[in-house]
C-alpha cells in the first residue's frame, strides 16, 4: 500500500471547472439514461441535456474531461456518448 504522506497532492485546479458547471444546479437527470428508457425518451432527454449545455460556460472543459477520460455514459460537453466516440480515434474507441 501507498505511504498517503509521499502521494502528490491533488490537483484541484483541475477539476475547479466543475464548480461553474449547469448540471451542477439541475442534477445529473437530464444528463445520464435511466436502464428502462425508450429510444423516443432518449432522443428528448439528450436534447434537454445538450440544451442545458449550450448555457454552460464550462462545456469546453466538460467536453475535454469527457474524451480524455473516455467517459462512456451521458451527455457531457454538449454530446452523447455516441457521439464523443465518434471523436475518438479508431483505436481508442474500441478500448474499454
Amino acid at each position: 500500500m501507498p505511504n498517503p504522506s509521499r502521494l502528490p497532492a491533488p490537483l484541484l485546479q483541475n477539476w475547479a471547472w466543475q464548480a461553474e458547471a449547469v448540471c451542477r444546479e439541475v442534477g445529473s437527470e437530464p444528463f445520464f439514461a435511466p436502464a428502462e428508457e425508450e429510444r423516443k425518451g432518449r432522443k428528448e432527454r439528450d436534447r434537454q441535456a445538450k440544451s442545458l449545455c449550450g448555457t454552460c460556460p464550462v462545456v469546453k472543459a466538460c467536453l475535454h474531461h469527457a474524451l480524455a477520460t473516455h467517459e462512456p455514459h451521458g451527455v457531457w460537453g454538449g454530446l452523447t456518448a455516441r457521439e464523443r466516440r465518434r471523436l475518438l480515434p479508431a483505436a481508442a474507441a474500441t478500448t474499454p
